[in-house]
């Protein structure tokens, strides 16, 4: 069957294999237009959802005890307010769609591997994907409602009034999401590398030191504040991250080498034979 597949697919002409991409690409852009519109539709509870980590009422301030404070968002373009709406609304539609863009990249994708290398590509594709969602919501419910809290209530003196544009908090908050859903993709990262054995669980432990100064770096370039309990914050989860893709790395290198010894006994078998 999966010989047939692959013939299957290479009698396609050149030509023909763009006419699968770009209707599969058109699916996916209809797809996520249809998203983006009805996020467009509901503006008062897709606003609802973004500013909350604003308000001192957030669950991540109460659950942390923090202190009543007021931000205020102010416009200061024309057009800023409609393009934002706009924009957030688009973020949203393919983020909701993502999952379907998957879907039609992988079966565009998947007569071309091998059925091994289709398991290997599920595995790759779908925990890559829950951990992009993790990332956005440790984000959404921890690391960007402690940065807004800390640089939107910060005063070098009382006379100087801190006045938040709303462009300045969107386009903080898709960066940062962006961001720290792309760091939670380093235990899949880790994993893909040791797979092809570019990387061992020894080398990672060997250099734990070096990898959590990088991880404060890191964090202090991510959330640029001088209040060490937030710096701390940011940096814990991404240390949790490198621990458990040591263990995940750690698993994969013993289960190559089970393999390799398992292939071993058979091959001096058959020179024996």
């Amino acid at each position: 069957m999966e010989g047939f597949m692959m013939e299957e697919d290479l009698e396609l002409t050149f030509w023909e294999h763009l006419d699968v991409l770009r209707g599969t690409l058109i699916r996916i852009i209809a797809v996520a237009l249809i998203c983006g519109i009805a996020a467009f539709m509901f503006k008062e509870e897709l606003f609802n959802i973004v500013l909350a980590p604003k308000d001192s009422q957030f669950v991540t301030y109460r659950l942390l005890g923090v202190e009543p404070f007021n931000i205020q968002l102010v416009n200061i373009g024309l057009t800023e307010q409609f393009m934002i709406h706009m924009k957030t609304a688009l973020c949203f539609g393919v983020l909701c769609a993502s999952p379907y863009i998957l879907y039609v990249l992988y079966k565009f994708i998947a007569p071309a591997l091998y059925q091994r290398e289709q398991r290997y590509a599920l595995k790759i594709v779908g925990s890559g994907y829950v951990m992009f969602i993790i990332g956005i919501l440790i984000n959404y419910y921890l690391i960007f409602p402690l940065t807004v809290r800390f640089l939107g209530t910060y005063q070098v003196s009382d006379e100087v009034q801190t006045m938040l544009s709303l462009q300045s908090y969107m386009d903080t908050m898709l960066m940062m999401s962006l961001v720290f859903g792309i760091v939670f993709e380093i235990p899949v990262i880790s994993w893909l590398l040791a797979i092809f054995g570019l990387l061992r669980a020894e080398w990672m432990s060997k250099y734990r030191r070096h990898a959590i100064v990088a991880i404060l770096i890191l964090a202090a370039i991510v959330t640029p504040t001088a209040d060490v309990f937030t710096l701390l914050i940011v940096s814990l989860p991404i240390w949790m991250l490198y621990e458990v893709s040591i263990v995940i790395v750690r698993m994969t290198n013993l289960g190559d080498s089970k393999q390799l010894e398992e292939a071993i006994p058979s091959t001096e078998e058959e020179d024996n034979d």
